[in-house]
């Protein structure tokens, strides 16, 4: 049996978009700026893609810029406000927190090249922003504030509500990066009281490589890519028209599937973690934080009952045709311990045992039960 239980890192492609794609494959080709029929016909799409996007977060229209993806999404947000809002203001801490995704982590860095200060503030043991440490950096010096949505490791959902109530009066930017949230729980940008967010396609059975920008009007940006007027010219580049219009289809499908998907998808999560306490008592922790997106269950082998490889459980669980992720990052053929994990206060010998499991829509409780099974042997196989 196969089994994917990779959908944080990817998913498929929705049978419905799909169908989307090849009828403009086709039939819509034409370059959205040109000003023949050809062209005009997509850039009617683009801008009802846009539409829809923006009624999907409860913003306009003109907010809403196409972008490669969540990475390019996120480097163009953290970039543009913050090296505009240096230069207009003289404003340059910019902070975020050690749970973060590296695509918010390392552009936030490598500002310090640009004479602004990076601030990296400790996470809670459960993976969710630490306001205490927050509160403690920010002041009138503050520019922007990354806080992430959903953690991409552990499903955790963060409170953004608490950061902008608290800094509603003062002139700082606050970005999240939504990638994992994205059509799995409601998104209102305003209610959250955000000035920008990132989202992905491939991660809502879209294409990859598209993505989208919400930055809220009057916010200040430097344009990241030049040499195109396109997207108002802040990113310059022939639009992706078929990525976007995939995007627009997820997206549709999601706003009229998304409960049904997310109660599936619990009961996936729940099934499975009953399965796992079942097989092993105390000896394997479930990473979980009080307020939870289901699409995502980490958990850890203690390195007190096992002999952790992360490496070789996940060449074993692939062996047996389950695809599941370390939440680690490869790097010159290593795979080094999540930071996301070691954020939370675990061990590397723990973080080395720490898989991550994130369910998707086509996921079937035969499929939990044969997961279940091989895990059984891996237990055996990796016990102390």
């Amino acid at each position: 049996m196969k089994v994917y239980l990779d959908n944080a890192a990817t998913t498929s492609v929705h049978l419905k978009v799909t169908e989307k794609i090849i009828y403009l494959l086709r039939n819509d080709y034409g370059n959205p700026s040109s000003i023949h029929s050809f062209g005009r016909k997509n850039r009617v799409l683009v801008e009802e893609a846009r539409e829809i996007i923006a009624n999907f977060i409860n913003a306009d229209a003109s907010e809403i810029y196409f972008t490669s993806g969540g990475t390019e999404s996120d480097n163009f947000i953290i970039n543009g406000i913050s090296l505009v809002n240096f230069q207009e203001t003289n404003r340059n801490k910019i902070i975020t927190f050690d749970s973060e995704h590296h695509a918010v982590l390392d552009p936030i860095k490598n500002l310090s090249e640009f004479g602004l200060e990076p601030v990296i503030c400790k996470s809670n043991q459960d993976s969710t922003f630490n306001f205490n440490a927050l509160a403690a950096q920010t002041d009138d010096r503050t520019s922007l504030i990354s806080c992430m949505l959903v953690n991409n490791e552990t499903g955790a959902i963060n409170d953004l509500k608490k950061i902008s109530s608290e800094f509603k009066n003062t002139d700082l930017y606050i970005h999240t990066d939504a990638v994992q949230a994205f059509t799995k729980i409601k998104i209102d940008v305003k209610e959250l009281g955000i000035d920008a967010l990132s989202i992905s396609g491939h991660k809502i059975h879209a294409l990859k490589g598209v993505g989208a920008a919400y930055i809220k009007n009057c916010t200040p940006m430097k344009p990241m890519i030049l040499g195109g007027s396109q997207e108002r010219n802040r990113r310059g580049g022939t639009e992706n028209i078929i990525g976007i219009a995939a995007l627009a289809e997820a997206i549709k499908i999601a706003r009229g599937e998304m409960i049904d998907f997310n109660d599936h998808i619990l009961s996936l999560r729940n099934y499975f973690i009953k399965g796992i306490q079942q097989l092993a008592g105390n000896s394997i922790e479930i990473n979980s934080a009080t307020n939870q997106l289901p699409h995502i269950l980490s958990i850890t082998f203690k390195s007190e009952f096992y002999n952790n490889d992360s490496e070789s459980m996940l060449i074993y669980l692939d062996l047996n045709g389950i695809a599941a992720s370390g939440g680690a990052a490869c790097s010159s053929g290593t795979l080094k311990p999540s930071h996301v994990i070691l954020s939370m206060g675990k061990s590397h010998e723990d973080a080395k045992g720490t898989i991550r499991f994130s369910f998707g829509y086509e996921n079937t409780i035969a499929e939990i039960d044969y997961t279940l099974q091989i895990i059984s042997e891996l237990i055996k196989k990796f016990s102390k």
